[in-house]
C-alpha cells in the first residue's frame, strides 16, 4: 500500500512531535508544511520563524506561510499537490470549508484537552486555572466551527501537583504525536467511526494575555497557586515590590498554598530559605522561586540572600 500523501499545518512548538513523527513514520508521505510568517520577536524585533518551519528545515520539506492560508491562489496550490489527509496542531488560524473539504479523508486536528471541554486557544492553561484533575489530546475530525469536530480518538493523563503549563505542554506534545500516528492509518482504513462530540461539558479556553499573569492576592491562595502553574513559562505569574521611585515588578516561578495565616492580602508573613509567605484572600502562598526585574530566577533563599524581604511589606 503506497503511504499516505498529507500536508501538515502547524506553528508552535507543540505541533513540532506530531509533525517529527508523521515524517519518521514510512506508512505517510508528508508532502509539505504550512506555517505562520516569521514574525518580529525580542528586544530587536528581528524576524523570528516558528518553530516548525525550523524543524520542517531540518527533514527537507517543503513549507509554505501564507499570511492567510484562505487566499484564493493558495488554496488552488494545495490543491494542486492532491492531499489525501491534512493534519493540523497548533496552527493558529481557522481552515476555510474550501481546504477542510479538500482531501478525500478530510483534515484532523491534534487538541491538547479533552473535548468538548476546553475548546479554544489555550486549553494546556485553563485545565490548569480550573483545577482539572485530567486532561489528554483528542483527535478530531475538523468542522467550520473552533473545536467542534466529531471525536476520532483520545488520551488522557492525570495533572500532578507540581505540573506546569510547560510540562503539560510537553508531555501532550508526545502523547498528540503517538496517538497521531496509532489513529490515522485506522481512519483512512475505515475502521473508525466518528463520534459527535457531547453537547454536555463544553467550555472555551480563551486566549491567555500578558495581563493574566499579575497576581490578585485577594484571591484563595489555592487559585493563585494554579496560576502560578498555569502561567509558567508565560506569561509568568507576576507581582509588584514597593519600590522609589515605582513599584518593581517581581516574577513567581513555583509557589506552595500554605496553611491560613493572619495579614492582609499581600502582606508578606515571614521571608525565609524555605520561601517567601504571602497572606492571601483565604490562606497563604509560599513563594519559592523569584526573579526581580531585570535579574535572574533564583530559589527563595538565594534571592533573599541579594533582596531582603521584610515582613509587613505588601506586594501588589
Amino acid at each position: 500500500m503506497p503511504p499516505l500523501r498529507l500536508i501538515f499545518f502547524g506553528t508552535a512548538e507543540l505541533a513540532c512531535a506530531s509533525l517529527a513523527a508523521l515524517a519518521k513514520e514510512p506508512a505517510f508521505r508528508v508532502l509539505g508544511v504550512v506555517t505562520q510568517p516569521d514574525r518580529p520577536q525580542g528586544r530587536d524585533l528581528r524576524l523570528q520563524p516558528p518553530p516548525v518551519k525550523v524543524l520542517a528545515g531540518r527533514l527537507g520539506l517543503p513549507v509554505w506561510q501564507p499570511e492567510r492560508c484562505r487566499q484564493p491562489e493558495f488554496v488552488e496550490h494545495l490543491r494542486s499537490l492532491a492531499p489525501e489527509l491534512i493534519v493540523v496542531a497548533a496552527y493558529g488560524q481557522l481552515l476555510p470549508p474550501a481546504i477542510l473539504t479538500l482531501p478525500p479523508h478530510g483534515c484532523v486536528n491534534v487538541h491538547t484537552s479533552l473535548l468538548p471541554r476546553h475548546r479554544g486557544a489555550a486549553p494546556i492553561q485553563w485545565a490548569l486555572l480550573e483545577g482539572d484533575a485530567e486532561t489528554g489530546v483528542t483527535l478530531m475530525q475538523m468542522d467550520a466551527g473552533l473545536d467542534t469536530g466529531d471525536i476520532l480518538s483520545r488520551q488522557t493523563t492525570s495533572i500532578a501537583a507540581d505540573d506546569t503549563a510547560q510540562t503539560l505542554h510537553d508531555r501532550l506534545a508526545v502523547l498528540g504525536a503517538e496517538l497521531l500516528v496509532r489513529t490515522l492509518p485506522d481512519l483512512v482504513a475505515g475502521r473508525i467511526s466518528p463520534r459527535p462530540q457531547p453537547a454536555e461539558g463544553v467550555s472555551y479556553a480563551r486566549k491567555i494575555t500578558k495581563d493574566d499573569g499579575r497576581l490578585d492576592w485577594r484571591l484563595p491562595a489555592d487559585v493563585l497557586w494554579r496560576r502560578v502553574r498555569a502561567f509558567t513559562p508565560w506569561p509568568g505569574a507576576f507581582t509588584r515590590l514597593p519600590a522609589t521611585p515605582q513599584p518593581v515588578r517581581l516574577k513567581i516561578w513555583r509557589a506552595e498554598p500554605a496553611a491560613s495565616a493572619a495579614g492582609h492580602a499581600g502582606e508578606i508573613l515571614s521571608a525565609a530559605r524555605t520561601g517567601v509567605l504571602v497572606a492571601c484572600g483565604s490562606g497563604a502562598l509560599r513563594l519559592l522561586e523569584l526573579q526581580r526585574e531585570g535579574g535572574r530566577r533564583l530559589p527563595a533563599a538565594e534571592f533573599l540572600a541579594g533582596h531582603a524581604l521584610p515582613a509587613g511589606t505588601v506586594l501588589a
